[in-house]
């Protein structure tokens, strides 16, 4: 899969030298684009080292540069309330491993994804997660759009930004020979620019909030983590509502908007205007053409292949729909 690395252990070990003795290392699962492994140490604790191969020949433009966008985005989130992991140690030198290094401390808990939840329980943490994301959208960005400078798709503006992720992710799909609706992509984009203008300062905005990615205190039902920043975007907010349903073409979760409405957060004022409406489906359309093209570019294969771009497939159709494309 991209970016996946299997290193040395003993070369690892060596890397992890400044944090300790390590007596073990376990590679987790789950991850389709990095390799994660925990690290144990001679006095118990923990660390899970996350590495990103150094050959992007398989990378979509906007992962270039992707690891160092994680490293920089738990410190930025650091105080922010959003219960993110503390980084110990990078190494992007890519001198003793051929590939990107972010090591942080081990979160307590468990994935959410992995927890069987009563209904009221599923909405008392999505309600919750509303509320992290009102924490993450205070934080102040520089600029917008992605941070890593390797990608060049940042911009002054919300729609200098979003114009230039939306060319790149096009141009990759037809890289890779991946076959998507152009013009009705590029027809939907002017026809809605001027919305785009309405976003007025950036918000570091996660994008990628699924169950996976957040990690629950089981007991005391709470969100004790968050994980896989690396696809963080300085963006307008109801991105991050894409990047929590990615294969959604409801509308927004409820439970989730009203979290960050009690959090004094401003999804539902954005949600309630024609251009925030129209805001949405750019993003979904923007998210749903990354998703059916990384089918091809990860090499994905099988049922899930297929379930997996014919629904962002129909999710992208959906949104063009919407906006009148």
């Amino acid at each position: 899969m991209t970016g996946r690395y299997e290193a040395d252990p003993a070369t690892l070990k060596d890397l992890l030298a400044p944090l300790g003795d390590v007596q073990a290392l376990e590679t987790l699962g789950g991850g389709t684009f990095a390799t994660a492994v925990r690290a144990t140490f001679a006095d118990g604790s923990r660390s899970v080292v996350k590495m990103v191969a150094a050959d992007t020949g398989r990378m979509s433009t906007y992962e270039k540069g992707i690891l160092g966008t994680e490293a920089r985005i738990f410190g930025m989130l650091a105080d922010s309330g959003v219960p993110v992991p503390r980084v110990q140690l990078t190494d992007f030198t890519r001198t003793r491993l051929a590939a990107d290094v972010v090591v942080t401390e081990h979160l307590p808990g468990a994935a959410w994804n992995d927890l069987s939840l009563g209904d009221d329980e599923q909405r008392t943490l999505r309600r919750e997660l509303g509320a992290v994301m009102t924490a993450a959208h205070r934080v102040t960005a520089p600029h917008f759009g992605y941070p890593a400078p390797e990608s060049g798709l940042s911009g002054d503006t919300w729609r200098e930004a979003f114009g230039l992720m939306v060319s790149a992710a096009l141009a990759d799909a037809d890289r890779w020979g991946v076959p998507l609706p152009d013009d009705g992509v590029r027809a939907a984009l002017a026809a809605h620019a001027a919305c785009l203008d309405e976003v007025i300062a950036p918000a570091v905005v996660h994008a990628d909030l699924w169950p996976g990615n957040v990690f629950v205190d089981e007991t005391e039902l709470r969100i004790v983590g968050i994980i896989d920043t690396e696809r963080t975007v300085w963006a307008d907010p109801l991105l991050d509502l894409v990047g929590a349903e990615q294969f959604s073409a409801a509308p927004p979760d409820e439970d989730i908007v009203a979290g960050d409405t009690a959090a004094g957060g401003v999804l539902a004022d954005l949600l309630s205007t024609e251009g925030g409406q129209a805001r949405l489906h750019l993003c979904r359309m923007y998210y749903a053409i990354l998703l059916v093209t990384e089918v091809t570019i990860r090499g994905y294969e099988g049922d899930f292949a297929v379930w997996y771009e014919t629904t962002a497939r129909a999710n992208l159709d959906s949104a063009l729909e919407r906006l009148g494309c």
